[in-house]
């Protein structure tokens, strides 16, 4: 049975960190005699064609990698969840005479933020970013259940903004509230089918997000930690089949304070004290 790893998301910032650390982590199975759930293929999927395939010569030319699939799509909202589904269900018709094909790992990392008062923002991007943050991970989700096995494992980038409402990051905070919770229930409904879910649940990180989030009005992330730490942090966990990754301490610190205090004082406290640019 054909073996493979599908990351979303996959062009920059973590994306770009699971694909890379996926193809090292099957090739380090391989060589430790762990291959029943090493991927032979690596699926990377985003809209920027040129940075995927800078993504695959960078990952090939580290040798005894998997086979790279580079799927320049859009993935957002139903239609593109059911464009994926279209190519896994095209991928079982083309492997059902050598056996078939599973998932083993699944990370649906793509997705983006908005900065701004709610009432300032574009609510067209608002919505657009529902249809990408929350709308595309479940239906791919669901899509690609019927090809995970015992051992495969999912990994759903949710926030630090997940635990707790935020003023001038409504929507966002939103979104990756509904990935945590629909994470935790869903790590329990595949408990028994031997499925694992993480949910990664990082702080500021130095990727692209604020640039996107800002449209220009803040380059960097402020105060970003690593990303490729933060991933191998998140693929440790997930392979101790674990529910929760927080790589620094400030996140854990953060996220277990959240606990005691109230919603309503989060969001007003963040609205007036945490504004965050936009243009």
């Amino acid at each position: 049975m054909k073996k493979i790893a599908i990351v979303t998301g996959a062009s920059s910032g973590m994306g770009s960190c699971f694909a890379v650390q996926l193809a090292e982590e099957s090739a380090s199975m391989r060589q430790h005699g762990e291959a029943q759930l090493a991927a032979d293929e690596l699926w990377i999927i985003a809209r920027r064609q040129d940075r995927l395939a800078e993504l695959r010569q960078r990952i090939t030319a580290a040798g005894g990698a998997p086979a790279v699939r580079v799927l320049a799509m859009d993935i957002s909202g139903k239609s593109g969840a059911l464009a994926l589904k279209k190519l896994l269900d095209e991928e079982q018709a083309a492997t059902a005479a050598s056996g078939g094909f599973c998932i083993t790992v699944l990370v649906n990392n793509a997705g983006f933020g908005t900065y701004g008062e709610f009432a300032r923002t574009d609510t067209v991007r608002e919505m657009d970013m529902i249809d990408l943050d929350c709308t595309s991970l479940t239906g791919i989700t669901g899509f690609a259940l019927p090809y995970l096995v015992r051992g495969s494992r999912i990994i759903n980038t949710a926030s630090l903004a997940s635990f707790l409402p935020l003023g001038n990051f409504a929507v966002y905070g939103a979104c990756k509230a509904y990935v945590l919770s629909f994470s935790v229930a869903i790590a329990a409904e595949l408990r028994d089918r031997g499925i694992t879910v993480t949910a990664l649940c990082p702080g500021p990180v130095s990727t692209e997000f604020a640039d996107v989030a800002s449209k220009g009005a803040r380059k960097k992330v402020r105060h970003g930690l690593s990303p490729e730490k933060t991933v191998a942090h998140c693929l440790k966990r997930s392979r101790k089949g674990k529910l929760y990754a927080l790589w620094a301490f400030r996140w854990k610190f953060k996220a277990a304070a959240s606990r005691f205090v109230g919603r309503y004082a989060g969001a007003w406290f963040t609205y007036r004290f945490c504004k965050r640019p936009s243009n």
